[in-house]
């Protein structure tokens, strides 16, 4: 783990460089380039406002940020997630050319979706002064959150991106699983609609983007301190995923050049 480490600081150029071009690929040919990183978010939260305001009448004060602070997450998430399963077989000319540590591509990965989810933050703490809702000592707490996501993402990341290599069926998979996870995320609905105790529990603690999802209501819309008990749960488990993602990626490595 530590020479992989080092590895990582020794290669820090190219990992910046892949950044840099799945950014620039992800834009390219696109008038507004990465200022759709902000746009994007915020056309699916106007859709979803008049939806939810103006035909289902929900109760929720401050719709738009309660939305934009739980959809944030999860664009980091699915987009690390789909991008970390195709980031192996999606680079094959590179590997079976070129020696580099594999895993700085799912690395680079994560890191492009989260230069997007800061650009977008900005904007959803702009929301959140429009709406008047103050910045509070919270807010300490979220680079915390962020750390586990990423961590969270990463590991599964890992794991999918390496599986995937040996069964291409998985990228279909990730997908149908991502448009259920969305649902069971309680993203466009607070935790508090599942009326049954033990199922919210369940959920918290099933589904570790759930409790991600509410740590960043609680810190941005709430301005209240997320729950530490749940957060550790979840941090935990994104050190235990992370872990059992490296440990898989690195035992599958070697065969990646002729599987690809």
């Amino acid at each position: 783990m530590l020479e992989q480490i080092r590895q990582m600081i020794r290669y820090r150029e190219a990992i910046r460089t892949m950044v840099a071009r799945d950014l620039k690929v992800r834009y390219s040919n696109s008038v507004l380039g990465m200022l759709w990183s902000l746009f994007n978010p915020l056309l699916i939260t106007v859709v979803f406002t008049v939806v939810f305001t103006y035909f289902l009448h929900n109760s929720l004060e401050k719709f738009p940020v309660f939305f934009l602070a739980s959809l944030l997450p999860w664009n980091l998430f699915a987009g690390s997630i789909l991008g970390c399963t195709t980031a192996i077989i999606g680079n094959g000319h590179l590997i079976s050319r070129v020696y580099f540590p594999r895993d700085i591509l799912p690395l680079a990965v994560v890191l492009s979706n989260l230069v997007n989810f800061f650009f977008a933050l900005v904007v959803l703490l702009a929301l959140a002064a429009v709406y008047r809702i103050p910045p509070g000592a919270p807010l300490l707490f979220l680079p915390v959150v962020i750390l586990i996501e990423c961590l969270l993402s990463l590991g599964l990341g890992l794991f999918l991106g390496a599986l995937n290599v040996h069964f291409r069926d998985t990228q279909q998979v990730v997908e149908v699983a991502l448009q259920a996870l969305f649902f069971l995320t309680p993203i466009i609905y607070p935790m508090e609609f599942i009326l049954d105790p033990q199922a919210r529990l369940l959920m918290r603690l099933a589904n570790p983007l759930a409790s991600l999802v509410v740590s960043y209501r609680d810190i941005i819309y709430a301005t209240q301190m997320p729950d530490l008990k749940f957060l550790a749960v979840t941090a935990v488990e994104a050190l235990v995923l992370f872990a059992f993602g490296y440990w898989f990626f690195h035992k599958n490595s070697p065969y990646f050049v002729e599987q690809l």
